[in-house]
């Protein structure tokens, strides 16, 4: 595939939620953005809009994406669609539960979490292979109508993981060393040869004041 053929894709976590302060696994639940998330989301909206040429915006259907997604669609006249390919790692019985909460309840099973056991899935839940192969097949969906475009894909954390791993070549189990921060821009280029990274973790938004509303 030619590079003006490539599909550019801006990759983005939603804002904060309060189950994300508690380190509360949210899974497939349902839960809406923060004061704090919602400021978030009108930041990257205001210098996306600025910066950035976008052709289409896909979110996961959960609101916390869904909303993070919709500032970002209005603020740059871009078209959006929900697609649940792009949801959370489904984690079945730990929804809901905190981190310690499922060390303390379920030590086997927090064990293989920790470990990142590939084939492993929380009761009623996911496996990471599962998963890997759920935003594989939707990016190939997604792109495919945005040769030579940008896209924008607002997700979650897992996801993003699942994407920084699948453009650097990193092993499933390997040690996380990058950032996966609530609204953070991640850069991606998706070719016929697959997704490579082009820049990770860009959260200068949330650093420039000058891009909150001012009244006048």
């Amino acid at each position: 595939m030619p590079m003006n053929q490539a599909t550019r894709i801006l990759a983005i976590r939603h804002g904060e939620t309060a189950w994300n302060v508690d380190t509360r696994i949210q899974g497939h639940l349902d839960i809406p953005l923060n004061d704090t998330g919602r400021w978030q989301a009108k930041r990257l909206a205001r210098a996306l809009a600025a910066r950035d040429p976008i052709d289409a915006v896909y979110s996961s259907d959960l609101q916390r994406a869904r909303d993070t997604a919709r500032a970002i669609a209005q603020a740059a006249g871009a078209p959006m669609a929900l697609h649940t390919g792009l949801r959370e790692r489904g984690f079945g019985m730990f929804e809901g539960k905190t981190y310690s909460e499922i060390e303390q309840t379920w030590p086997e099973e927090s064990a293989q979490w920790r470990r990142r056991t590939p084939d492993w899935a929380p009761a009623g839940g996911e496996s990471l292979l599962q998963v890997r192969e759920r935003i594989l097949h939707t990016l190939r969906e997604l792109t495919a109508p945005h040769a030579g475009q940008q896209i924008v894909l607002v997700a979650h954390g897992g996801v993003m993981d699942q994407l920084y791993r699948l453009a650097s070549g990193q092993d499933l189990q390997a040690p996380r060393t990058w950032q996966l921060g609530n609204t953070a821009v991640n850069r991606l280029l998706w070719t016929a040869e697959g997704l490579s990274l082009v820049g990770w973790s860009d959260t200068s938004h949330l650093e420039d004041d000058t891009l909150d509303e001012t009244s006048t």
